[in-house]
């Protein structure tokens, strides 16, 4: 008995410690840096399929052409064929009897999606560095590209949802299933 007495006491003895530790560490840690509300403000917004969260600005495959030369073409190819099967962006076939090969004129629902994945991660060596603008040029000339919208349409806030996907209802609304 004098042992479990002597093992109860160092577990109680050990407990009260760590609960300390663990109390004054949580009180003294300090990550990161506070931002302000403005810089909070456009960190993570998102375009939506009716064009909520769009940004102003706006864009032709035209003006996209020297934007993609210069900040997409090292990955995606000239014209979009890719320098590896992940970086393919043109072309496809969603109902191809092997894998099917998911490329912007293929696979993505929405021109609202590709905005937002391009202004959100694209180029991959530096995301979020094209400009509102640049981002519509680009997206405006990937989808021409893809055959998808012509070469001096242009694209904003207005016309990004009206263009039609050709896997517009290739999708199912995984939302509304419980």
């Amino acid at each position: 008995m004098p042992m479990l007495k002597r093992i109860a006491s160092i577990t109680a003895l050990l407990t009260v410690a760590a609960t300390s530790f663990l109390a004054s560490s949580q009180e003294t840690v300090r990550l990161g840096t506070p931002i302000s509300e403005s810089q909070l403000a456009n960190f993570d917004l998102i375009a939506q399929p009716n064009g909520n969260g769009l940004p102003a600005g706006s864009g032709t495959a035209r003006q996209g052409k020297a934007v993609y030369d210069a900040r997409c073409a090292a990955c995606h190819a000239a014209n979009g064929e890719g320098i590896s099967a992940a970086t393919i962006i043109v072309g496809g076939d969603m109902q191809s009897e092997g894998e099917p090969l998911r490329t912007v004129g293929s696979y993505w629902p929405e021109a609202s999606t590709v905005f937002d994945f391009v202004r959100r991660a694209m180029p991959a060596d530096a995301p979020k560095s094209l400009s509102d603008d640049e981002v519509y040029q680009v997206v405006a000339y990937v989808l021409f590209l893809n055959g998808i919208i012509g070469e001096d349409q242009e694209l904003n806030a207005s016309t990004l949802p009206r263009v039609e996907m050709p896997n517009a209802d290739g999708f199912i609304d995984q939302s509304a299933i419980h």
